[in-house]
């Protein structure tokens, strides 16, 4: 049902209170993000994970607590849709950084799949591990939670839906609607996980977010690797002292495409940063959006006619997927080998 025009003005993308705040640096730290299958939003109560008629999200929160200090790394759990006609079925569960689906998670098998998945590292012994690829955005859209999630995260979802098909990235990109991610008042609020040539699994938030939004964070985020500075508000396994290096050391006009540098986080780790321009991948795929920076600000041009159907500019690596077999191989060989994944940090342009 579409919202009225009283409650746009007041939970809407028009609220006063929109920008009204910097997002930056307003993600907790967290180094794994567990996202459940279950429901709609419609069903979902305030409280989703904490509800006792709602027993799958329930008791798979109370092991995550109770197990916290065996977890070998801090875990966020987040309740996503399961649509008619996709791919999710209730009791599915994706796991990132893994990049990594389990199928079917029971009440009864929840207790073992913590301890088996989770904590040691194992596979689970009563699922197989599917090998995931692609880009996966999830909006918030938790109504009985909060009206302005509610109000936003529905218009977002058919936004991305619409620029999505007009480039033809229905299976490079998967759009959910999930549950509470934090910051009602940052309404849209949205995470996009993504693998970079070498692998390595981001996953950044972004707060604020219109649907005028959308297309720069298909095309440049998705796209390009560049972060959407004045929108985005952290990334998962990154402290705020780390977060703040990723937006300050942006990328330079002079630095040449596929240019790879070392840097050094704040733990000490030295990472190496590949810096990848558009049209640079290795199928060298036409962009229909190309960014210049003036004073700070990125100008959008469109190199196809608006009538023409274009295709965004894709990293190198994903043009690579579609060498399924090799990919799903080795994504789940590396899965199941290990739970943790080395983190990598984008240098990227502001827009």
């Amino acid at each position: 049902m579409a919202a009225s025009a009283d409650s746009t003005t007041a939970y809407g993308f028009d609220r006063p209170e929109m920008y009204t705040e910097s997002v930056g640096n307003t993600v907790d730290f967290y180094q794994r993000h567990l996202f459940l299958c279950y429901k709609s939003p419609d069903a979902w109560p305030s409280r989703v994970e904490d509800s006792v008629d709602d027993r799958l999200p329930n008791l798979l929160n109370s092991a995550l607590k109770s197990r916290k200090n065996d977890l070998p790394l801090k875990t966020h759990l987040t309740i996503f849709e399961g649509r008619n006609g996709t791919e999710y079925m209730d009791g599915d569960v994706l796991i990132f950084p893994d990049m990594v689906k389990y199928k079917g998670l029971k009440e009864s098998d929840v207790d073992a799949f913590v301890d088996e998945v989770l904590v040691n590292g194992k596979p689970w012994s009563s699922g197989i591990p599917e090998s995931m690829v692609g880009a996966y955005v999830f909006v918030c859209a938790h109504g009985s939670r909060d009206k302005r999630c509610g109000v936003c995260g529905p218009v977002l979802m058919e936004k991305f839906k619409e620029e999505i098909d007009l480039r033809s990235l229905n299976e490079q990109v998967i759009v959910n609607a999930c549950s509470h991610v934090g910051g009602h008042k940052y309404a849209g609020n949205l995470i996009i996980f993504g693998t970079d040539e070498e692998g390595k699994v981001i996953g950044d938030w972004y707060g604020y977010v219109t649907p005028d939004d959308v297309p720069d964070l298909i095309d440049v985020h998705i796209g390009k690797g560049e972060l959407i500075k004045k929108l985005w508000r952290g990334q998962m396994g990154l402290k705020v002292e780390a977060a703040e290096k990723v937006v300050e050391n942006k990328s330079s006009p002079e630095i040449p495409p596929q240019k790879t540098e070392e840097k050094t986080q704040g733990n000490g780790t030295e990472v190496k940063e590949t810096i990848t321009g558009c049209c640079q991948g290795a199928n060298a795929v036409s962009c229909c959006r190309d960014g210049s920076e003036i004073n700070g600000e990125v100008e959008k041009k469109t190199l196809v006619k608006p009538s023409e159907k274009c295709t965004v500019c894709l990293p190198g690596w994903m043009g690579k997927w579609e060498q399924s077999d090799v990919l799903v191989a080795a994504g789940v060989i590396g899965a199941v080998a290990t739970v943790a994944v080395a983190y990598s940090v984008f240098k990227r342009s502001s827009s």
